[in-house]
């Protein structure tokens, strides 16, 4: 393959987006393989022509056009021009128009144009997460050496992770010492923050013995919540409880109560301890 850097537009219409993937279809499972998911892929269309998006690709290369013809993008990347639909949008359309072969990329702000939300036939669907990055290669293909190191060394770096069945954009993942849980939020944020604190000052959100919701961060708009797990609590093991508590927090949501002295202490303290993912 050849690298191919494309500047895009030269004015920078477009200002800082605060909720980028806002109205795609599969908008939390977007931000979690953009932000968190070391190895995983998911499925769309433009125009009826397949897709695939990726959480990392070799380099961190923004798009690879295989000599099959068959593109794929990638989330996690080193530009950022302040609107990562538009961003993305820019590279699919790159990567749609190049000749098999390519490595592609972005040197500038591409300015107007469509966005994911246009460009995207069904959003971005049907996500798998990988134990390595086994799917950077086509299948059956033949390894050299180098590119065997190559693989090599990137999955040592992958933590085991996996996407729970039973709730929509919840993972799991295990960092030997201790997993964590982490579930992508769609709700508008204040909402969210006074139905966990609610549920928080109830103690509903002690999923597994051991768990505890520590915190939060937000990404792209959107809360995701943070569970400590205790070491040895797998993916199965919190597949029941989430479950539970996202029907408990759906109603907590509806209900939109006043929060109580005691609810607008948690919420304060989990406000504190949100991170702001840029």
């Amino acid at each position: 393959m050849r690298y191919r850097n494309c500047h895009g537009g030269k004015t920078p219409a477009v200002v800082h987006v605060n909720r980028p993937f806002a109205g795609l279809p599969g908008e939390c499972d977007a931000v979690a393989l953009r932000e968190f998911v070391p190895a995983g892929t998911a499925q769309a269309s433009v125009a009826g022509r397949p897709v695939v998006f990726a959480s990392l690709l070799p380099g961190a290369a923004p798009a690879i056009v295989r000599d099959t013809g068959e593109v794929l993008i990638g989330l996690q990347v080193q530009h950022s021009y302040r609107d990562p639909s538009r961003d993305l949008a820019a590279v699919v359309e790159l990567a749609l128009e190049a000749e098999p072969g390519q490595i592609l990329g972005l040197g500038a702000d591409p300015g107007e144009g469509p966005r994911l939300q246009d460009l995207l036939d069904a959003g971005i669907h049907d996500v798998d997460v990988h134990p390595d990055f086994g799917y950077w290669l086509p299948a059956d293909a033949e390894i050299d050496e180098p590119m065997q190191q190559v693989l090599t060394q990137a999955n040592e770096s992958i933590t085991p992770t996996q996407k729970l069945a039973s709730v929509a954009s919840a993972y799991w993942t295990d960092v030997s010492t201790k997993a964590y849980l982490r579930w992508v939020l769609p709700h508008e944020e204040a909402a969210a923050l006074d139905a966990l604190s609610i549920l928080h000052v109830a103690e509903a959100d002690r999923l597994v013995p051991g768990a505890r919701l520590v915190g939060m961060f937000r990404a792209h708009g959107l809360l995701v919540p943070v569970w400590d797990l205790a070491p040895g609590t797998t993916a199965t093991d919190v597949e029941e409880p989430l479950a539970a508590f996202a029907t408990a927090f759906e109603t907590t949501l509806a209900a939109a109560k006043p929060l109580t002295a005691a609810e607008r202490g948690a919420r304060s303290g989990l406000q504190s301890r949100q991170l702001t993912l840029r």
